[in-house]
């Protein structure tokens, strides 16, 4: 059995730039961040502030702001954040709030707020983020307990939480979708759609109200996505690229309608550096080369 990593989404807020942040190399936690451009241009590393960490998820808030948040730190599970300016400049350690953990996700709602959500140990509980950047207490779980989902925006206010693994089953990945309101409420799971079931995957917001899953592992990493639409139906696969299937990975919005996936592995303990483009209608380009250090286990949000 592979190890536990995270997957995790950004958005589709109309925000021109993105962050990947944070993450390990296979010996090494990390604290790197690489800026993405509006035209989808990766720079190489730049050291971040907060401490080194990977199993992390990200989301925007304000508008034009993101923070990073939870995951695993040098002492173990961790509940604090790290809030992104809208010049893409990441702060400090804020102290945590919340049960710490790792291998959750993150998506924006209501245009201006923030969802951290599951995770390990198997939980199904949330963490709203305030148009402040402030993280409120855990609210309690709703639909399946799980751990590495993904989660991205789509109808312009709205989220979804998508697939992951229930260990609590034996660590079966499942397909199962959880719908956020523009409130912050989070609906009970939907019944299985039409997607391959999968963990350790991304989600991105593309077009100004759609979303989409992508990639992530099933039986072999996968280089397949599936479509959310602005009602937060969820299509069957597609293929995503001709490039590599990837697993572990993070994903941003970049130039106000379009998206990005980034790094991860490509098969156990081998770590990438790629990139693969997604257009404001869905289409995901090939692999791009690595800019930045080759890692797992990050998180992605955009901002300005």
């Amino acid at each position: 059995m592979f190890p536990i990593v995270p997957a995790n989404s950004a958005a589709v807020s109309g925000n021109q730039e993105g962050v990947f942040g944070f993450g390990q190399d296979g010996s090494t936690k990390l604290t790197h961040t690489n800026l993405v451009s509006n035209t989808g241009v990766v720079a190489s590393d730049v050291a971040a502030t907060g401490a080194a960490r990977d199993g992390l998820a990200a989301c925007e808030y304000g508008g034009d702001k993101g923070i990073f948040g939870f995951g695993r730190d040098a002492g173990g599970n961790t509940a604090s954040t790290c809030l992104v300016t809208n010049a893409g400049v990441v702060g400090n350690d804020v102290a945590g709030v919340g049960t710490a953990r790792f291998l959750l996700a993150a998506c924006s709602y209501g245009e201006d707020k923030g969802i951290f959500g599951y995770g390990h140990e198997t939980y199904s509980i949330t963490n709203k983020v305030g148009n402040d950047g402030v993280v409120a207490s855990d609210t309690a779980g709703v639909g399946t307990d799980r751990y590495a989902p993904a989660a991205c925006e789509y109808g312009e206010d709205k989220g979804i939480f998508g697939y992951g693994a229930d260990a609590g089953a034996g660590y079966i990945v499942v397909a199962m979708t959880n719908l956020v309101s523009n409130t912050g409420v989070v609906t009970a799971d939907q019944a299985a759609i039409t997607g391959t079931a999968r963990n350790y995957l991304a989600a991105i917001g593309y077009g100004g109200d759609k979303g989409m899953f992508g990639f992530g592992y099933s039986t072999s990493p996968c280089a397949i996505t599936n479509l959310v639409s602005n009602a937060g139906v969820v299509a069957s696969d597609q293929a995503a690229t001709t490039g590599t299937g990837k697993f572990v990975l993070a994903a941003t919005q970049y130039g106000g309608d379009k998206g990005i996936f980034g790094f991860g592995m490509d098969v156990p303990d081998s770590f990438v550096g790629e990139t693969n483009l997604v257009s404001n209608t869905g289409v995901v380009a090939d692999d791009v080369a690595a800019v930045g250090t080759a890692r797992a286990y990050i998180a992605a949000c955009s901002f300005n």
